[in-house]
């Protein structure tokens, strides 16, 4: 599976951004697809993911009630939107796809086997 994200930019705090994955390679509504972020001298951590129906979601607590992850599998395409953003929100955003689960949503990214290449969002304080 390929993977390209998109959608990053400078937004000042409380400003939204709204992030795309587009894939490749594979049925796109087979699998989970996620997304993580990574500051800088941060490890990579879990941010959001979305099982192939778009039926079972699973957010991060630093991120619940403001970032919305949906898909749409006739564009292969997974959305995050990232409202009421903080500068703590600043990284590198990641999309990855899970090809062995389609329907248990992961959180781990050693279970994800394909990686989009980031996109970088920077809020200003």
């Amino acid at each position: 599976v390929q993977l390209q994200a998109s959608g990053g930019g400078l937004v000042q705090a409380g400003g939204s951004l709204r992030l795309s994955c587009v894939t490749s390679g594979r049925t796109f509504s087979t699998y989970v697809v996620g997304w993580f972020r990574q500051a800088p001298g941060k490890e990579r951590e879990f941010v959001a993911a979305i099982n192939w129906s778009g039926g079972s979601t699973y957010y991060a607590n630093s991120v619940t009630g403001r970032f919305t992850i949906s898909r749409d599998n006739a564009k292969n395409t997974v959305y995050l939107q990232m409202n009421s953003l903080k500068s703590e929100d600043t990284a590198v955003y990641y999309c990855a796809a899970d090809v062995k689960h389609a329907v248990v949503v992961t959180t781990t990214p050693s279970d994800f086997d394909s990686w989009g290449q980031g996109t970088l969002v920077t809020v200003s304080s």
